[in-house]
């Protein structure tokens, strides 16, 4: 994680990191302000805080109360040696405790990571660089023998080259690459989390055998998610980019709707629109992109070469970050390794999604076949050394896909988690259902796990599969443990040979796409320096369903952003027309504000919990409309999540609302009582709603050029990087 410091007065100084800002000072003896904690005393708390949240962590999952366990630490100095030092952690616990809780909350402790880092001992590297921003990849900490050549299954080239080659396109970019952190909880299954230190909103997450395949996995999702530009999907990208030469790609092309908002005849072609457009209801006012939200420059389509003929089709950028998410997006050393991974991933999700909705039983994969792959084998063994059961799967509905399926359960909580795993060999297809498995996943995060069911209408649901797709929490079928399974178990092969073997795979599974009579469509990006594709097959590889074209499509910020980040200067009457597209919209009261405008607000401010509900009623008390706000305020405290703060505030408001409203009553006879009870800043906030010197409070004003809002402006930088390395090609 980068931390940057910034010196202020005197000896104060502020660690800005992510979303968060630590003030750090010196006490006065010191010739500090004594206005905040040192950067030692932060030190210590780090790891008292960090033992208590994994007791907290033990209890949560166990349904133990922690209103009777107290902790506390103590820092025992070597009067010799101030750097020697013990750090002693005692923990209170209830009496009726059992003993088995009571020893596992102990070991609990010991796992706290504070702890284990300083008992490794950090390694420092102080330097002086030229910029601190320019430095893009200090922070990929080496791994691997530069000399050596690694090479595994399925990659064209060695691992270190592919590390090295994906590390330098990076620099380039000037992306800070960073690791955030490491997970190899049982043998051979590794994961990892980097991300772009100056936009952690740009992430991505790396598996594999062996730490070096997990950081190269890891890398090659950055590029693609890249390329394909999907860290930026749904998001404002600012009137500077709106109004560029290009917006995505400069291949792109506008194309205006015609007559009475129809459909321009440039862009999809008759197999897509029997897809996306079955009963005519799709217009062209749809189509626009959220990005820009330039509609005056018409439908933003980009060009993908549909693999039947060669022929080029233009598909909306609107469709694609609408209905496909992360979807058949790939990169890799050459194109043909790309596009495998690519068709493999595609063919993974589609059948996952047959076989959960379908409520399908799968056959097991024999213990004599599973016998041939030991590394693997090591990994579930671990699994069920923790407790974990695991099924083995063949996913291949009679060795028609390239598909294997890890399923484990966890007898602690009834929950099971059904990993898919595909490529053409049955061993890559089968580690990836393994390192898929526990991606990111401590064993305390198996405790969240759903758990399976009979009702077949919460399975087929289609937001069921949506979260299968983002982390495999979806809900699994009791139906999918059947011992009699509805295909006979195939050792299937789908692999090439030689030096071409990514060539052949790739034809291959195009060639079954080709005999289920589907059209394929691809589009290849080198802008950055890598291989990479995203490959769209129409009526088959969607997450959402064609309908949220209509009915759900992120451009309805379109309706919204404008008036929403210029809240602050709007008039009244533009206000209530405000609330009146909100109501009449039939948005979900709940929606929170960075979802519906598409831009990302720092999630420890007002604008980061915002919701409808709550935008609805700061509009309404800043009309006046003191009954429709109170009503508005009602429902906030009765269901919205937010912060004790903010809920404090709406406590306040509800009570001076109630009396506001009451013709029998009078504030100045509450006043005095309501401040001791909620404070003078609060109430002052509150009375100022009421009389309208204070207008939607916690707010801070922005408007389109985004003013104050480093979280989304971080964003745009980062996009800002591709673009130039895009415009640079043209």
């Amino acid at each position: 994680m980068e931390i940057k410091v910034n010196f202020l007065d005197n000896l104060r100084l502020e660690a800005k990191f992510d979303d968060f800002t630590v003030i750090a000072d010196q006490p006065i003896r010191y010739k500090g302000d004594g206005s905040a904690p040192g950067p030692f005393d932060y030190f210590l708390a780090s790891s008292a805080l960090c033992a208590a949240y994994f007791v907290k962590l033990y209890c949560q999952t166990r349904d133990i109360p922690t209103d009777n366990i107290r902790l506390s630490q103590n820092n025992i100095v070597d009067p010799e040696n101030r750097y020697n030092q013990i750090f002693k952690i005692q923990v209170e616990l209830p009496a009726d405790l059992s003993e088995k809780d009571r020893q596992g909350i102990l070991r609990s402790i010991d796992r706290c990571t504070v702890k284990k880092v300083v008992q490794a001992g950090p390694a420092f590297v102080i330097e002086e660089v030229e910029s601190l921003d320019a430095d893009a990849q200090a922070l990929l900490m080496p791994i691997t023998d530069s000399a050596a050549s690694t090479y595994i299954a399925g990659k064209d080239l060695p691992l270190e080259q592919t590390i090295a080659d994906m590390s330098a396109i990076l620099a380039k970019l000037g992306m800070k690459i960073e690791i955030a952190s490491w997970r190899n909880i049982v043998p051979n299954v590794w994961s990892l989390h980097i991300r772009d230190a100056q936009s952690p909103m740009c992430f991505t997450n790396g598996k594999g055998a062996t730490k070096e395949s997990a950081l190269a996995s890891a890398l090659g999702e950055f590029i693609e998610r890249l390329n394909c530009n999907f860290f930026y999907n749904d998001q404002f990208w600012g009137e500077d980019i709106a109004n560029a030469a290009f917006v995505h790609y400069p291949d792109e092309r506008w194309f205006k709707p015609g007559r009475k908002d129809a459909l321009p005849k440039e862009i999809l072609d008759a197999y897509c629109l029997d897809i996306y457009n079955p009963d005519g209801e799709l217009r062209g006012s749809h189509l626009y992109d959220t990005n820009s939200g330039n509609v005056e420059r018409g439908i933003c389509s980009l060009p993908f070469v549909r693999q039947s003929d060669g022929e080029t089709v233009y598909f909306p950028s609107n469709l694609i970050e609408n209905l496909y998410l992360s979807n058949g997006m790939s990169a890799g050393n050459t194109l043909a390794e790309a596009q495998v991974q690519c068709l493999s991933e595609i063919f993974e999700r589609a059948v996952k999604r047959e076989i959960l909705e379908g409520e399908l039983a799968l056959p097991d994969v024999p213990q004599a076949v599973l016998a041939k792959y030991p590394s693997i084998l090591a990994g579930i063994q671990g699994l069920e050394a923790q407790g974990f059961p695991v099924l083995v799967k063949d996913a291949s509905l009679g060795g028609e896909f390239p598909v294997m399926c890890l399923t484990l359960m966890n007898p602690r909580t009834g929950g099971v988690f059904a990993s898919f795993g595909a490529h053409p060999s049955l061993e890559i297809a089968l580690e990836r259902s393994l390192t898929e498995l526990l991606q990111g996943r401590s064993f305390e995060g198996l405790n969240d796990l759903p758990q399976p069911t009979f009702e077949s209408q919460a399975v087929t649901e289609p937001n069921n599969f949506v979260e299968h797709f983002i982390d495999s929490s979806g809900v699994v079928s009791w139906r999918f443990f059947s011992a009699r399974s509805d295909f006979e178990f195939v050792e299937w092969d789908f692999t090439g040979s030689g030096e071409n073997a990514n060539v052949e795979e790739a034809a291959t599974l195009f060639g079954i796409f080709e005999a289920m009579g589907k059209e394929t469509y691809m589009a290849v990006y080198e802008h950055l320096g890598a291989k990479a594709c995203r490959i769209l097959v129409p009526g088959y590889s969607e997450i959402y369903p064609v309908e949220d074209l209509i009915w759900d499509n992120t451009n309805k910020a379109l309706f919204f952003r404008e008036d929403i980040l210029n809240l602050h200067c709007l008039d009244d009457d533009s206000l209530q027309a405000l609330v009146e597209r909100l109501e009449e919209s039939e948005l979900d009261d709940y929606t929170d504000i960075t979802t519906l405008i598409g831009v990302e607000f720092d999630d420890n401010t007002a604008w980061g919990q915002l919701t409808i509900l709550e935008l609805k009623l700061l509009i309404q008390l800043a009309l006046q409309q003191f009954e429709a706000a109170k009503e508005g305020v009602e429902t906030f405290l009765q269901f919205n999540d937010n912060t004790l703060d903010r809920g404090l505030f709406y406590q306040a408001l509800n009570a001076a609302l109630e009396v506001e409203l009451d013709d029998d009553l009078a504030l100045d006879d509450y006043e005095a009582n309501f401040r001791r009870m909620f404070g003078d800043a609060r109430m002052d906030a509150v009375i100022g709603s009421l009389d309208g010197s204070v207008r939607f409070f916690g707010l801070t004003p922005t408007s389109m050029k985004l003013e104050g809002l480093d979280r989304h402006l971080r964003l745009i930088e980062s996009y800002k990087k591709l673009h130039a390395a895009r415009a640079r090609l043209q």
